[in-house]
């Protein structure tokens, strides 16, 4: 029998692209890993993996860190899929036969699904569900010599599309300044990490905005349909896709969301002329194929149930395995920006010294820098803190402490450490409203931001009124 109907040759270049950004994108996330965990994960950590093992099972959070855990398993894990992410980029996973791209594959999304089981609320972001269910397709388009297998490429598409188009929805049925189309006037100034531009594009005028939402409205609720019509259609909506994906990553810090969407949308793209002469997929190979497309015709009941049901959620993994899932971001949007700036002391009484972030806004006359793709996880999180102090529970405390006992491994999550010879004696946590400078003030004072304090978050506090709680 043969399986030549499972074969899309054409598509030869579509999949060398995926793989090769996928694998870029593998090697980011593993090298954010290796960088922060010692500071928010490890065993002296902000939410020690540890003290998860201990009260969390495996079938809730299947991972390799229930058969053993430690500091250096963790870093030989991290650094592991960082060389294994560098080769794939160069290509080497195309030099091996069938099952051994199936095993290196596999190996790398095994080893990245066993740290976001164990990264607790640092990994609660959907782009690392988004990873992980593409890093799992990614297994099955096989090596350069076998034609692209249809069954995967279909199945990208629909990744993309439930990205895409949940997206589209929850903002459509979420927040009332995405229907009047006003959402720009606010969100590149309030959203969690604004990047070089963000002040440029927040200080267009308002009718381009208007223009922005509506043409990210069809992006997102229209174009995706076209990723499944008969080429050129195809390659067209999959060109709009990452046109409008560019714009976001001009206009802020969204880690690897945007480069993860672009590298999907390019699975629709198959240009004139086809790719190399390849082979149909083997028997044994195409009957594997059958069975994940069945697998995922399954899954996809329940975010199709949640896109078509009156209450959508965003970013939602159905089962442990982070497959799949259900996409969507900015359902509602931020009003006003609140930013949380930590200070030290050597007492009680001052005086006070800012700790600053390495991408989070801090003094106003930084201009915030360009992070995405990487993951600041650290920053991301203050964000949140700001919307409730809720957010902070279970690792805030930790946090503190860690300033005043000058822990070096949280230190260097910092963008550095304003107490370099001792600890402080006392921290403490003010809240300010920040706003970007309009040009006159930006040209006045060189600030990008301006910032007028709140209140206070967290009141001075010591290393004893920590241990004492």
């Amino acid at each position: 029998m043969t399986w030549d109907w499972l074969a899309l040759p054409d598509y030869w270049y579509a999949r060398l692209a995926v793989t090769r950004l996928l694998a870029v994108v593998y090697l980011l996330a593993f090298l954010s890993a290796a960088l922060q965990f010692r500071g928010l994960l490890g065993s002296r950590g902000l939410t020690p993996i540890p003290r998860f093992l201990a009260r969390v099972p495996w079938r809730r959070s299947p991972s390799l860190f229930h058969l053993h855990y430690s500091d250096r398993a963790f870093a030989g894990v991290a650094w592991t899929g960082v060389v294994l992410s560098a080769l794939a980029v160069l290509g080497l996973p195309d030099l091996l036969p069938l099952g051994g791209w199936l095993g290196y594959w596999a190996l790398l999304w095994v080893l990245y699904l066993s740290i976001v089981n164990v990264g607790q609320i640092w990994y609660s972001f959907g782009w690392e569900s988004l990873l992980l269910e593409a890093g799992f397709l990614a297994v099955f388009l096989g090596p350069a010599h076998l034609a692209p297998p249809a069954p995967v490429v279909w199945l990208l598409c629909w990744l993309v599309f439930r990205v895409e188009f949940g997206a589209g929805l929850i903002k459509l049925r979420g927040d009332p300044v995405w229907r009047d189309l006003t959402a720009l006037h606010y969100h590149h100034e309030t959203q969690p990490m604004p990047g070089p531009l963000s002040r440029r594009f927040h200080l267009l005028p308002g009718r381009l905005h208007r223009v922005a939402v509506l043409a990210n409205h069809a992006a997102q609720l229209v174009v995706p349909f076209g990723l499944f019509a008969p080429q050129p259609v195809a390659t067209i909506a999959a060109g709009i896709i990452v046109v409008t994906q560019l714009w976001l990553v001009l206009s802020g810090n969204f880690a690897w969301l945007n480069a993860l969407t672009i590298t999907l949308a390019l699975a629709a793209v198959a240009p004139v002329g086809g790719g190399p002469v390849t082979a149909a997929p083997p028997t044994w190979f195409a009957v594997l194929l059958l069975v994940l497309t069945g697998g995922f015709v399954v899954l996809s009941y329940w975010p199709v149930r949640n896109m078509l049901g009156r209450g959508q959620v965003m970013n939602r993994s159905f089962n442990k395995l982070h497959l799949g899932n259900t996409y969507g971001a900015f359902g509602s949007i931020t009003r006003t920006r609140y930013e949380l700036v930590v200070e030290g002391a050597p007492g009680e009484d001052g005086p006070w010294r800012e700790y600053e972030f390495k991408g989070k806004p801090g003094d106003p006359r930084r201009r915030p820098p360009q992070i995405a793709p990487y993951h600041l996880r650290l920053d991301w999180q203050f964000w949140f803190l700001a919307l409730s102090p809720t957010y902070g529970r279970g690792w805030l405390p930790r946090f503190l402490a860690a300033l005043l006992r000058g822990d070096r491994h949280v230190l260097r999550l910092l963008r550095g450490n304003p107490f370099p010879d001792a600890p402080p004696g006392a921290v403490r946590i003010r809240m300010y409203r920040y706003r970007f400078a309009d040009r006159a003030e930006h040209r006045a004072t060189g600030a990008h931001w301006v910032r007028h304090e709140v209140g206070e978050f967290v009141p001075p506090t010591t290393l004893d009124d920590l241990t004492s709680r």
